[in-house]
């Protein structure tokens, strides 16, 4: 499946799935949410549901929306994130998910910066979470993925 993202600008469009939907796709959505305090920006991590490893929040494409909007909606259900995200995508980082004992699912994810306007305390994954602000340093240095802390520590919002 050809999938085309927005990269400074460029319009995106809604994905359509193919048959074999999300386990035929390997790329996932992530979202940078971030806001600033004082002179410094902040990002908000979330832990994994199983290893409680700190990650950005993301997910599988979801049919007749855009990768932007997948970002978004992952935001909403693992950190209960409201703001504004934008279509410019930050950058690409991979990992090897694990989908069961035996089987790891290679992913790529592209990362979209979401500056946050309100964290809700309710939201769908809240049990199963923990979420965190972190300055860019520290978390660059607490995420498992070098291409993940790369996007982490050289992000500016000047530039989105």
């Amino acid at each position: 499946m050809a999938m085309k993202m927005s990269v400074q600008g460029e319009r995106q469009r809604p994905l359509r799935l193919s048959n074999g939907g999300k386990q035929g796709v390997r790329t996932q959505f992530g979202a940078l949410c971030w806001r600033r305090r004082g002179d410094e920006i902040q990002v908000l991590l979330v832990t994994s549901r199983r290893r409680k490893r700190w990650i950005i929040p993301k997910g599988w494409p979801q049919d007749r929306a855009t990768p932007v909007k997948a970002a978004v909606t992952e935001a909403w259900e693992e950190a209960g994130v409201e703001g504004k995200a934008k279509a410019t995508c930050l950058g690409i980082f991979s990992y090897d998910k694990t989908v069961t004992a035996r089987q790891v699912a290679p992913c790529v994810v592209a990362i979209f910066p979401m500056r946050v306007k309100k964290l809700r305390r309710d939201f769908p994954e809240a049990s199963q979470r923990k979420r965190k602000w972190f300055s860019l340093a520290k978390a660059a240095t607490l995420v498992s993925e070098p291409e993940l802390a790369a996007i982490i520590r050289r992000f500016d919002p000047a530039n989105v």
